[in-house]
């Protein structure tokens, strides 16, 4: 307001100056409570802000929602040429000593002056293979089995049946192996399986007969499922990882706990430790368990060994949206260490005490650097309750330095990993089984893809083709692997 404006109200009367001095209180109390307001929505909006700028590269997010950022691999670029390397074997398609089918073709006649050739002897031929796959259709073998009449005693004999047969009319296990693999390995839904068996086969499988193979073999299972169970908690290094999954439409959790060559799936309706504890591997695990920074995990009295391949992504978060230096550091150091071990453990399982010492100091040296551009947050009004919320930064720093040991435990023993790499690669294809299918329609599904799966997945895992492993945990005769420690 003008003073010459002020002087016209004042000259008003004491009403209107009156009046104007309530405005302006008013005025003044609004101004104060934007004022107040402000710190906040200015937090709301970095949080938002940052929430937009979160992708594959800095955050848990998968690449499938990478949406503006084109995404970059951490792999350092080879300076070897791109395809297979000199020496590599490669797996051209070569020319078999034994093939199946064998067709002569005669020459009628000479290709220059016309003479014919068919009773001539052919002295050489030349060589070409075609491979391919054999007329795609449905075989049924009649089993008979004699019956008579003894000519000494009179009595009524008849042979047996094979053991497997046990129906006038039934399916075999060749059929059902395949029906197990495409269901449960490939994640076909029912009713594909259904038009995958009438487009290849001209053959007609109901999705109540398909659902009975899987309950079979959900049975055959169980004690392998229990036999996986207990050699996981027995390993020396063990996996550990969780994924949400939707059973009868709500929102539920596959865990995973797998070593190179066992793997087991459970689904539970919680993530933490009431779930493990059901689980009941963890509990019983006494070796290093490899997960995220997951604080359930945490809580059991095992060693630990934190997925660094997670740490990476949260420390690029923090260069990007705060430009530390002591982040990018971070990553340099625990690159470095994780190229010496692989660079080591072809002759030693562990570091010297001197490697060790160095690289501690170079640990704790970035830690401290990072808690001088992160000091501690004021304390907060005695009225408010819990912990003071301090930026991510100042946490990743807690963490790195409370959980030194387990960070870094890959660098104390070479057995254990750098990331939890193989937990997540066993979880992955759960969501493409989620985008296929959607939900679980019982919680039976759900368990019978857990115990199948983990059972498929641990034969891949020690090379035995999948089929021959369904089929015989089919004729009751499932495979199991001889040891679980890892």
């Amino acid at each position: 307001m003008k003073y010459e404006d002020f002087l016209d109200i004042y000259h008003t009367g004491p009403e209107a100056v009156f009046e104007l001095l309530e405005v302006m209180s008013k005025k003044i109390v609004l101004l104060e409570e934007q004022a107040s307001k402000l710190p906040a929505l200015q937090t709301q909006v970095a949080d938002l802000e940052a929430r937009l700028h979160m992708n594959s590269r800095n955050s848990s997010k998968p690449p499938s929602t990478d949406e503006f950022c084109k995404p970059k691999s951490r792999r350092e670029k080879s300076d070897k040429p791109s395809g297979g390397q000199k020496g590599h074997p490669g797996h051209t398609l070569k020319m078999t000593a034994n093939p199946d089918f064998t067709v002569t073709h005669r020459m009628d006649s000479c290709s220059n002056c016309g003479e014919h050739l068919e009773l001539i002897e052919t002295p050489d031929y030349e060589k070409r293979q075609v491979f391919d796959l054999p007329k795609l259709k449905m075989e049924v073998t009649e089993h008979r089995c004699e019956r008579g009449k003894c000519p000494h005693c009179g009595c009524i004999s008849k042979s047996a049946f094979p053991e497997d047969v046990t129906q006038s009319v039934q399916y075999g296990n060749n059929l059902k192996s395949l029906c197990i693999y495409l269901k449960e390995y490939q994640l076909l839904p029912y009713d594909r399986l259904t038009e995958f068996f009438e487009d290849v086969f001209r053959h007609t499988i109901s999705e109540g007969t398909l659902f009975n193979f899987n309950c079979a073999t959900y049975k055959a299972l169980e004690s392998v499922e229990v036999e996986i169970k207990d050699r996981v908690a027995a390993a020396n290094v063990a996996h550990f990882d969780e994924t949400g999954v939707r059973v009868l439409g709500i929102r539920q959790w596959l865990h995973v706990a797998s070593t190179p060559n066992l793997t087991h799936y459970a689904y539970h309706a919680k993530r933490g430790n009431q779930a493990t504890d059901d689980i009941d591997i963890l509990p019983r695990f006494k070796g290093t368990a490899v997960h995220d920074f997951w604080k359930p995990y945490l809580t059991y009295k095992c060693s630990h060994s934190l997925c660094n391949a997670h740490q990476i992504r949260e420390l690029i978060a923090i260069k990007e949206r705060t430009g530390q230096q002591w982040s990018q550091e971070m990553i340099d150091l625990l690159l470095e260490i994780k190229a010496a071990v692989e660079e080591r453990k072809s002759i030693a399982n562990a570091f010297e005490p001197e490697h060790i010492d160095i690289y501690l100091q170079k640990y704790q040296q970035i830690i401290s650097r990072g808690y001088l551009d992160n000091p501690p947050p004021d304390e907060p009004p005695k009225k408010k309750r819990g912990r003071t919320k301090q930026s991510k930064a100042k946490n990743m720093l807690d963490r790195l330095r409370n959980y030194q040991r387990e960070t870094l435990a890959f660098m104390y023993d070479f057995n254990v990993p750098f990331e939890n790499n193989l937990g997540e690669r066993d979880l992955r294809m759960m969501k493409v089984k989620q985008k296929i299918s959607g939900t679980f329609r019982s919680e039976l599904g759900a368990k019978m893809f857990c115990r199948i799966r983990g059972y498929i997945s641990t034969a891949r895992k020690n090379s035995i083709p999948v089929l021959t492993a369904i089929k015989s945990a089919l004729a009751g005769k499932p495979f199991i692997p001889d040891s679980g420690f890892g």
